[in-house]
């Protein structure tokens, strides 16, 4: 499948072509999440939970409600003690070469931060990051602390997800409200890399959503391109 566009505010498409476009998109995030078995509606997990949460589980906090970490449900049957979750082999790799190859090509300029930088909205509302870029002029490094950080990163970059979404029925709605709160927030470009359908997602703040496979190159700031084929068969 080549690349798919969708303009979520462009009212000259059709309804009909945008409700196509989104279907198409809502497939591939529903296949990248079945084939990990997570799409499955098991509120008995939910109902014995008897013990409390700790927040270490919470992955991110929206309109003051948490989103756990995707495992968490095995620590309320008791199965699991310890913080869930950790990245794949394959989504580990990416990360790590994506980050290598972006200090390379614009670490003079930009800082890349990794490790699921917390970027604070506002009082209840922060969102993970697996990879942010920020221009250097935009933050003192001086100033770092163990806190949030509540200014907007030029692109965030995103391998799956690791939040729990078994209980969302329209599971688009998760990535749909994330990239639109990012982009609401000032990030210029959010771009989601799902492993399982090998696909890339490109959101910026025109609105325009762009749908590639692996095989395209990725634009992640002018003049600066990234592929994700050929960065694991680099590895």
């Amino acid at each position: 499948m080549g690349r798919i566009t969708i303009h979520p505010n462009n009212h000259s498409s059709s309804l009909k072509t945008q409700q196509i476009l989104k279907l198409r998109l809502v497939f591939v995030i529903f296949l990248d999440y079945f084939s990990k078995g997570t799409l499955n509606n098991n509120h008995a997990d939910m109902k014995s939970g008897a013990k409390s949460i700790p927040e270490e589980f919470i992955y991110e906090i929206v309109n003051d409600k948490p989103v756990y970490y995707n495992g968490y449900r095995n620590f309320l049957k008791g199965k699991n003690n310890e913080k869930p979750m950790g990245s794949s082999f394959l989504q580990s790799m990416i990360i790590t070469n994506l980050v290598i190859q972006l200090y390379s090509m614009i670490g003079k300029k930009f800082y890349i931060l990794t490790n699921e930088l917390g970027i604070q909205f506002s009082k209840g509302n922060f969102r993970a990051a697996d990879i942010a870029i920020y221009d250097k002029s935009q933050i003192d490094i001086k100033k770092a602390s163990n806190k949030y950080i509540d200014i907007p990163p030029k692109i965030v970059i995103e391998i799956d997800t690791k939040a729990d979404i078994k209980d969302i029925k329209d599971t688009f709605k998760y990535y749909n409200e994330k990239t639109d709160q990012l982009i609401n927030f000032g990030v210029e470009k959010v771009i989601w890399i799902f492993t399982d359908s090998q696909k890339v997602l490109v959101a910026d703040k025109s609105k325009e959503w762009k749908l590639n496979d692996w095989s395209k190159d990725i634009t992640i700031i002018e003049g600066v391109k990234i592929n994700i084929i050929e960065l694991i068969d680099a590895i």
